[in-house]
């Protein structure tokens, strides 16, 4: 697949209406920074500072991200051009005369956590959180049950937290399809998933079904096509659920997901048995070394992550029937992501793509899910 470069975003002029003052009255008035219009995102910050830049791990933004002094007050401004629909996470770095600082934008209250803490978010116009995603308290709620085993592949306790739909029963009229999800503790806490389904079966976007968000014990070993990580899913996890709740039980009825690293692992356990899974769910997946004109990644523990992708190229094959997938198109990974879906549709399985005007945020994970899962689990079972 020929590489596409990323939506840009590019620098702009100051507009005539951004003032000190006018960023002064702004700031006392409590209204929202960044300044968002149809034309552009500007960044703003107050302060006696040798310099201000904006920080994001990304594809597509200009190289400068500098802001610039207006004038000889303490207000610093960055305006870009953003296409419309995107959504930016970013820092501030600040050099003052007591050094360099990361910092979080002290003007913006619109921030998104993540494991290593929070960003703060630029929505641009167009952008709106996908109404799915937020909770309502007039939709029912489904339970959320700990589900422990000795796994005897993994030489550990597993642990994993299992999502039953509000309307579940020990006796339903169609068995639940199930999902299992990969790092499954991160998407209940920074993608809302149990939001997102309550939201999605109660709109009927999505049938019934049961979710076991599973956590990994040594993730960048066991996510890295580890056999015996194979062997817990395949051998204990989907069977110890099948025979504790009513599930489909079929290659159609199951699907594995994951994101980043975990996008690798749930493809390595699909490809460990094909067909067991029928379908897949992989987002902004860390497909080192597909496609020409990626950057490498010499780091010690993506070795097996490029074996295991440097051997599916050399041999593929379909591992499922249906095989959705997301990535920002605004992160380093997206050419990678482009390469591997040619090759996955090339081997026969019905795939879809799509990318968010987002970056590798756990946002962009969430709102995929609106049309991944109803895509995946139509006629299920």
């Amino acid at each position: 697949m020929t590489a596409v470069q990323p939506p840009a975003i590019v620098r702009v002029g100051v507009p005539s209406t951004i003032t000190p003052e006018h960023l002064q009255q702004r700031c006392d008035s409590g209204e929202p920074f960044p300044i968002v219009d149809r034309e552009a995102c500007t960044f703003a910050h107050h302060g006696e500072i040798i310099s201000v830049r904006l920080v994001h791990f990304g594809v597509g933004l200009t190289d400068d991200l500098a802001f610039e002094q207006l004038g000889d007050s303490d207000w610093w401004v960055l305006p870009l051009a953003v296409p419309p629909g995107s959504r930016i996470e970013y820092k501030l770095e600040v050099v003052d005369s007591f050094g360099t600082h990361l910092i979080s934008d002290p003007l913006n209250r619109n921030e998104a956590a993540n494991p290593f803490g929070v960003n703060s978010v630029c929505a641009a116009h167009g952008y709106a959180e996908p109404a799915w995603t937020q909770y309502d308290e007039a939709v029912p709620t489904g339970q959320l049950v700990e589900w422990v085993s000795e796994s005897a592949a993994l030489a550990r306790t597993a642990r994993a937290c299992v999502y039953l739909p509000a309307s579940f029963t020990d006796e339903p009229e169609t068995p639940y399809p199930l999902l299992i999800v990969l790092d499954g503790g991160d998407y209940l806490r920074y993608a809302s998933a149990a939001t997102v389904l309550d939201n999605l079966i109660h709109r009927g976007d999505l049938p019934p079904i049961v979710a076991a968000f599973s956590d990994p014990g040594e993730r960048l070993v066991e996510y890295a096509d580890d056999p015996r990580h194979h062997r817990h899913m395949i051998d204990e996890l989907v069977p110890g659920l099948e025979a504790q709740f009513p599930l489909a039980a079929n290659p159609a009825g199951r699907c594995v997901m994951g994101s980043s690293f975990g996008a690798v692992a749930a493809l390595a356990v699909a490809r460990a048995a094909p067909g067991f899974f029928g379908r897949l769910l992989l987002q902004s997946g860390s497909f080192a070394g597909a496609g020409a004109g990626c950057r490498s990644r010499p780091e010690r523990l993506w070795r097996p992550v490029r074996e295991f992708v440097r051997a599916f190229l050399a041999e593929p094959a379909p591992v499922a029937e249906r095989v959705f997938v997301t990535c920002g198109a605004y992160e380093s990974l997206i050419c990678e992501n482009r390469a591997f879906v040619s090759v996955l549709a090339a081997t026969g399985m019905n795939v879809r793509f799509v990318e968010n005007l987002d970056g590798h945020t756990w946002v962009c994970w969430r709102d995929g899910l609106g049309e991944a899962l109803p895509w995946l689990f139509t006629r299920a079972v």
